[in-house]
């Protein structure tokens, strides 16, 4: 009898739930909705599916929120409160704003150093081109604030339409800061306005520490310094502090949720009491992923994902199709092509099972049949496929279940 090849790869489905307020079972409701989803569509699940749950949910039914006033005090009992180096923040209203909003109410002044000429995800402050027309070096010129009016005069972000520099520097005057603007990309620069740092860039932020301690900086910390405990009772964040925080209200930030390892082992738990079926799960929050028009990076998140069972460690090991259609087999074609591929992906799962299970690990790094796959871990891969479906509107659906992302050619 000829086995039955299934025609549809991996799908990704958004799965509504009610809204998710502080104190809910989350790992209840993630389980009832999604098993719910599949009995009213009518589709199975199966092993290795995986249910990704966003991280701004649980941070809601977490309730890991805090005031600016929690920011602003945490600031200044860790710098002193006097004049603080603030440097390479992102332009964001709702990732950065608010958090900048504490830190100017925690010290007398701020000396907003800006990279340019965009940020650290690639939010421009000015196009590279205009740069290059006015003979500017990124790498080495440090700019004043009128300098920079005058060579490139009120820029305004192609999506959003604020001129950040204005936004940033007017927010930080209403808190009652003094406010002193310098556009630089050096880290060592913030040195010759004070030796008080609180380093604002997401990825780069360790390499950043290095070097302004290395140079004399008497204080350097970073977003992931501040709210790593809880002040007066606010939330808090101990690995990343304020980094992955959200805008909340005009007062408080919402921040990255923590200590979430053991919910999404308790819906992959239930979910095997529920149906048998062993499924993955994950806490995702921003997809690693690049915008072609406007050159931004999605991630602004620390992690992709804060939280994933064991089956999500690790990145795929696959072999490119048109590698093996190309090359080894590309005399055959029809029924005689598909089972020499079908054969040699057999042989590839065999054979990392067998090295995993005689040395702990399998891996085609290396292998000219691996190249050209995607070199990720399978976290970010999923978890951008995640944000992509849940998109970060009214969709209504801050559950995600992938299913078949597992699968190859040869599954039936």
């Amino acid at each position: 009898m000829k086995e039955h090849q299934r025609l549809v790869g991996t799908v990704s489905r958004g799965i509504r739930c009610p809204i998710i307020r502080e104190g809910d079972n989350l790992a209840e409701i993630v389980t009832s909705s999604v098993l719910a989803a599949a009995a009213d569509e009518g589709f199975p699940l199966r092993d290795r599916d995986v249910i990704a749950i966003t991280e701004s949910v649980v941070a809601r039914a977490q309730g890991n929120y805090a005031p600016v006033a929690a920011i602003a005090q945490d600031v200044r009992t860790k710098t002193g409160g006097g004049t603080v180096g603030v440097m390479f923040p992102i332009l964001s209203r709702n990732r950065f704003a608010i958090c900048l909003r504490g830190i100017a109410q925690g010290c007398k002044k701020v000396v907003l150093m800006l990279s340019y000429p965009s940020d650290e995800v690639g939010n421009a402050l000015v196009s590279i081109d205009k740069i290059d027309e006015a003979g500017v070096s990124p790498y080495s010129d440090v700019l004043t604030l009128e300098r920079y009016r005058e060579l490139f005069g009120y820029e305004k972000h192609e999506f959003t339409g604020v001129d950040y520099v204005q936004y940033y520097g007017d927010l930080i005057r209403e808190c009652g800061a003094e406010c002193e603007i310098v556009f630089a990309n050096r880290p060592k620069t913030i040195l010759q306005f004070t030796d008080t740092v609180i380093t604002c860039d997401i990825h780069t932020r360790k390499r950043t520490k290095r070097i302004l301690k290395e140079a004399g900086a008497r204080v350097v910390l970073g977003l992931d310094d501040i709210l790593t405990s809880s002040v007066d009772g606010s939330g808090y964040n101990e690995n990343y502090g304020l980094l992955g925080s959200n805008k909340a209200t005009e007062d408080s930030v919402k921040l990255f949720p923590h200590h979430c390892q053991g919910l999404v082992e308790d819906i992959q738990a239930r979910v095997l009491a529920a149906c048998g079926k062993h499924v993955e799960v994950m806490v995702y929050g921003d997809g690693a992923f690049k915008d072609p028009q406007g050159k931004i990076w999605e991630l602004a998140d620390p992690v992709v994902s804060p939280a994933f069972t064991d089956g999500l460690r690790g990145t795929p090991n696959e072999i490119k199709l048109k590698y093996l259609a190309d090359n080894d087999f590309a005399a055959l074609s029809g029924e005689e092509l598909k089972a020499a591929i079908s054969s040699s992906i057999r042989a590839k799962d065999a054979s990392l099972k067998a090295a995993k299970e005689a040395s702990g690990e399998g891996s085609l790094k290396g292998q000219m049949v691996s190249e050209g796959t995607t070199p990720r871990q399978l976290t970010d891969l999923i978890g951008s496929l995640c944000d992509l479906t849940s998109g970060s509107g009214d969709k209504g659906t801050p559950i995600v279940l992938v299913q078949g992302y597992f699968d190859n050619y040869t599954s039936e």
